[in-house]
């Protein structure tokens, strides 16, 4: 068995590490998200390019700027967003997810179950 330089070696390495990231989409999460776990509270709040996570019962939430995400969880809440960037993520139903720009993804689980959720572009 033929044994290489340790150059060699490393230029191997190198090549299949920048290689080996092509395609591979970076990870999104920045410190900053958005949480609110609460239960009838009425809220705007700035996404800040991160991802916004409402958690509860009959929130209201206006979120100015650009969203990287949104996720819901719980029943009857409602946010309206600037701009989704990434994905809407709705878990549970009677949930109302708004967005003026932006072509996100959209998940929703609640409708996977037999539940009904509104998740619709809205007029800037």
């Amino acid at each position: 068995m033929k044994r290489l330089s340790g150059a060699v070696t490393a230029a191997f390495c190198a090549a299949v590490l920048v290689a080996g990231g092509v395609g591979v989409p970076s990870a999104a999460a920045k410190n900053g998200d958005t949480h609110i776990t609460s239960i009838g509270s009425v809220q705007t709040v700035d996404c800040n390019n991160a991802t916004l996570l409402i958690n509860g019962a009959g929130n209201t939430i206006t979120a100015v700027g650009s969203c990287w995400a949104v996720t819901m969880q719980g029943s009857g809440n409602t946010v309206i967003a600037d701009n989704v960037v990434n994905d809407i993520t709705v878990y549970g139903f009677d949930q109302t997810a708004l967005y003026k720009t932006g072509d996100p993804f959209i998940v929703d689980r609640g409708r996977e179950l037999g539940m009904v959720n509104r998740i619709d572009r809205i007029p800037a």
